[in-house]
């Protein structure tokens, strides 16, 4: 286990730098150094806007799930992706500041549900076997913008757990 910082949610309050007995939270890039970090959880307990968390080093296999049942997992995913498309949509040119709200709600409950289903489904496991798959299917991308250095960089990375 090691502490992990979520930028979006960190307001730069810096307790964590003034607790943390190995310094592993005073990086020029915001996160916090894993090889440093000890888990001893004063970051956490000194954050003002909960960012810091434990994450596990490695995680469990996935579960099993029969084709079938994955199959009709991605139909309700895409069903899923559809309404989150509209909901941005009716967000985005609604003149009405209510209702506008409440697609805005509804487009982001959409995305929530399908990153869970996603992962039962056995994808966004850094070390699952779709995940690998998935980036070595990116291998194939011809775009020189496209970061290959990185996909390269997380597969080196992430051992596959199953």
């Amino acid at each position: 286990m090691h502490a992990f910082r979520n930028l979006r949610n960190c307001t730069k309050d810096c307790l964590c730098l003034y607790v943390c007995p190995t310094g592993a939270s005073d990086t020029e890039n915001g996160q916090i150094d894993f090889k440093k970090c000890i888990a001893c959880g004063l970051c956490i307990s000194a954050c003002p806007s909960h960012a810091i968390s434990m994450v596990p080093d490695t995680f469990a296999p996935q579960q099993r799930k029969a084709d079938a049942m994955k199959q009709e997992m991605m139909k309700l995913i895409q069903t899923i992706a559809e309404q989150e498309a509209a909901a941005h949509e009716l967000a985005k040119h609604s003149d009405d500041k209510v209702f506008a709200q409440l697609a805005a709600a509804l487009e982001k409950s959409n995305r929530i549900m399908a990153e869970d289903l996603f992962r039962e489904a056995g994808y966004m496991l850094p070390q699952s076997k779709n995940t690998h798959d998935f980036l070595r299917s990116l291998k194939a991308v011809s775009d020189d913008r496209f970061p290959m250095e990185a996909v390269d960089q997380l597969l080196t990375l992430l051992d596959q757990n199953d």
